[in-house]
């Protein structure tokens, strides 16, 4: 996995939430809201010293509940316009093919997201593009070659409404 992937399910195995206090609560909601300060500036706005602050930090990275800080940037300024959902049906289960398609999946900037589902799809994907004429290409090109693939169904987002990083503390 590139240094840039986070994959939320490898963070943290417990089903159990991590217990937080309430300045842990505070300083990650401080930090989801500004990721840039600094370990000075953060202590200062939660109401704690440098040292104490950074330990909570530290013990919060430690404890895979902080990630790491996000960078966002605007896929539509980068000519990116096109946000697709790729629903996908594999046509073999077994454990080799679909470790075979989320490997693969990995290699592939374009697909910016990849969740496996309940219901009629198994996966599906969030997938950038430049055109629909582009994610066509990209559909015949790649999608339909990935490992086990046996259909895929596209769905073009209209208008982003939300979207966020933030986790509800």
């Amino acid at each position: 996995m590139a240094n840039d992937e986070i994959s939320s399910s490898d963070s943290r195995k417990s089903a159990e939430p991590a217990k937080l206090d309430a300045m842990d609560r505070k300083l990650l909601r401080k930090l989801q809201a500004e990721p840039h300060l600094t370990m000075a500036e953060l202590a200062e706005r939660i109401g704690l010293s440098h040292t104490p602050c950074w330990r909570r930090v530290k013990r919060l990275e430690d404890a895979g509940i902080i990630l790491r800080r996000p960078l966002i940037l605007d896929p539509v300024a980068l000519g990116y316009p096109v946000n697709v959902l790729a629903f996908i049906k594999i046509k073999n289960h077994e454990s080799k093919v679909l470790e075979a398609f989320e490997h693969e999946v990995l290699a592939h900037p374009e697909i910016v997201a990849c969740y496996t589902m309940s219901g009629e799809s198994d996966y599906v994907l969030r997938v950038m593009a430049r055109s629909i004429e582009d994610y066509e290409t990209y559909l015949k090109r790649i999608l339909l070659h990935l490992p086990g693939v046996g259909s895929i169904n596209s769905s073009f987002a209209m208008k982003q409404i939300k979207q966020t990083t933030d986790v509800p503390i």
